[in-house]
């Protein structure tokens, strides 16, 4: 059975200000650098045998899994699938200007309709990311791995292996530097180990 640790980078100076989706160049603050290195600490005190660490290519993600990384004498492999949804046109924009829009009421409401101007699909995104973590599943059959990505990637991923909908997405909050457990057995269906944890990561379960 694959035990999926999902890592949610840490803060950076634009978190909960900017829609930061694929800006380059944003990389952890100093309170980020301190979430990063707790959620490592967290993780190794579990000791769980972590086999490898994965993550997103933006900056942010890859800050946070060095520090993971390095805790657990791995090395960060870079996955595009665990990447952010590529927000277009709405990249990097302020969050406070972005719920003045009509269309941000179906983003929560009804997210599997929308698709964000010259960008990616939700439901695309949903896609990709799923993908990308059965094929982390297939590698790994036997191993837990950590996997650093964004909130919307996180959510949108739980959302699918638990059969929830799409469009109840919004509903699951994944916090900076948070880990999100997940099962995904062969022959068996997935299971949610824990959601939005900022203490000890849960333990494997036995028996699958």
């Amino acid at each position: 059975m694959t035990t999926v640790l999902l890592v949610r980078h840490a803060t950076t100076a634009a978190t909960g200000k900017r829609l930061g989706g694929w800006t380059p160049g944003v990389h952890l603050d100093e309170n980020g650098v301190a979430q990063a290195e707790a959620t490592a600490q967290r993780i190794v005190d579990a000791d769980l045998g972590v086999a490898a660490v994965y993550a997103s290519p933006l900056e942010r993600t890859q800050d946070t899994a060095k520090i993971v990384a390095k805790a657990l004498g791995l090395r960060v492999r870079t996955r595009q699938g665990l990447g952010e949804v590529d927000y277009g046109t709405w990249t990097d924009k302020p969050l406070s200007q972005l719920r003045k829009r009509k269309d941000w009421a179906v983003i929560q409401q009804t997210p599997s309709r929308f698709t964000f101007p010259g960008g990616e699909s939700i439901r695309g995104a949903q896609s990709r990311v799923v993908d990308q973590l059965e094929r982390l599943a297939t590698d790994h059959p036997k191993d837990t791995i950590v996997a650093v990505s964004h909130a919307d990637i996180i959510k949108a991923a739980v959302a699918h292996f638990l059969g929830m909908p799409l469009d109840t997405f919004q509903r699951i909050m994944v916090q900076p530097a948070s880990i999100t457990a997940l099962a995904l057995p062969r022959g068996h269906a997935p299971m949610l180990l824990g959601l939005n944890e900022v203490g000890r990561p849960p333990a494997t379960p036995k028996g699958r």
